[in-house]
């Protein structure tokens, strides 16, 4: 099940650049940056209630984040929903009908798993489903 909403993922070019608008000119503060390897990105974290914003630079140019930056430039990348169970919720997809990016989940920013789902199937936004691991 569904229990809030856990991020919005904001694809930039460069995280330094961009902190200072999350800082400056909205009083936000870094809690943490951190690289996931397996998705070649760069990843900073801002909390605003128990809502984070999470800033993603590509760290390779394969990066699908750098793909993002090329074709639609910066902006809103995608919305996280926070799960107790992403194999139910990916499950749940499937025998709707949506197209999985991601058949099980892979390990993302923040010591959890994450799953997304294809935009072309949940109305242009990319949907991704996140839980801590254990």
């Amino acid at each position: 099940m569904l229990e809030k909403i856990d991020h919005i993922g904001i694809a930039v070019k460069s995280i330094e650049a961009a902190r200072t608008f999350y800082e400056d000119v909205l009083g936000l503060t870094l809690e943490k940056v951190e690289t996931v390897k397996s998705q070649k990105v760069k990843t900073a974290f801002f909390r605003l209630g128990e809502l984070h914003i999470e800033l993603l630079e590509p760290t390779d140019d394969s990066s699908p984040i750098a793909g993002f930056l090329a074709k639609k430039g910066e902006g809103i990348h995608h919305i996280a929903y926070k799960t107790d169970n992403i194999a139910d919720q990916l499950e749940k997809a499937r025998s709707s009908g949506c197209k999985l990016i991601h058949e099980t989940p892979v390990p993302g920013a923040g010591g959890k798993e994450v799953a997304f789902l294809h935009p072309k199937s949940s109305f242009g936004v990319l949907t991704e489903f996140c839980a801590k691991k254990g």
